[in-house]
């Protein structure tokens, strides 16, 4: 078993998830064959309350210049200061405040490096449960090309 602080992770078969289903030094990881994603652009990713979009000083100033605003009137509505670094803060239901109402991304070619590695999060890969998941929220996820376990890793390793 694997202890995380006080939280005991178990995978299938009573094994720990990170022994059952990660890559060890003799065993490729469960996705060594690739995960098929296709966004279907309905902006699911950027709604809910709970969590955060992390962004950097150069993102968040790129932001304020696809809004074409003044960095310090963005940062005054559109960013919130935590512990770790800065965030979007949330709109009025939980959503990401960039999100339009038609599930587009209103800075999309601007949008924060979290944005862009979306499925190929740590979380999403520890396991094929995670990313099964994950997938019931992520109508894009196992449809479409699929990707190489190198290109997941490379997308994975981005630390936002």
């Amino acid at each position: 078993m694997q202890n995380v602080g006080s939280v005991i992770i178990h995978g299938q078969n009573g094994l720990p998830e990170t022994l059952h289903n990660m890559s060890d030094s003799t065993r490729k990881p469960w996705y060594a064959d690739g995960l098929p994603f296709q966004c279907q652009g309905c902006g699911d990713c950027c709604r809910g309350p709970g969590g955060y979009v992390w962004v950097t000083q150069d993102e968040a100033e790129a932001i304020a210049d696809a809004l074409n605003m003044n960095f310090q009137d963005f940062a005054q509505v559109m960013l919130r200061r935590t512990i770790t670094g800065l965030a979007l803060v949330d709109d009025k239901k939980g959503d990401c405040p960039l999100l339009e109402d038609n599930g587009r991304c209103r800075v999309y070619n601007q949008r924060p490096l979290q944005c862009r590695t979306w499925p190929w999060w740590e979380e999403n890969l520890v396991s094929r449960d995670r990313w099964q998941d994950a997938a019931t929220r992520c109508p894009g996820m196992n449809k479409g090309t699929v990707h190489s376990m190198s290109v997941i890793d490379c997308e994975k390793a981005k630390d936002f």
